[in-house]
């Protein structure tokens, strides 16, 4: 039987719901670290992977802390604000 460590290395990676939080927070800031060079420098094939995986990865993130704290300046009503 496969373990979760040796299936993850093909295709995306670990399903981000098999991560514990510390590895789920290393892996979105690796993948939000890379992704203005897979923008500008990837093939589409590559930016659709990674659009994929930033999706499950961010999507794990919120399913955990839907109560996360939200920046005032983060909303529309705080957006609105500065543009006066």
């Amino acid at each position: 039987m496969e373990n979760v460590a040796e299936s993850g290395r093909r295709g995306m990676g670990i399903d981000p719901s098999g991560l514990d939080e510390s590895q789920l927070i290393k892996e979105l800031e690796t993948i939000h670290r890379t992704r203005h060079e897979t923008l500008l420098f990837g093939s589409a094939d590559a930016l659709d992977t990674h659009n994929s995986r930033m999706a499950q990865l961010e999507g794990e993130y919120l399913r955990r802390h839907p109560r996360r704290q939200v920046a005032p300046g983060r909303t529309r009503a705080g957006a609105r604000a500065r543009a006066c």
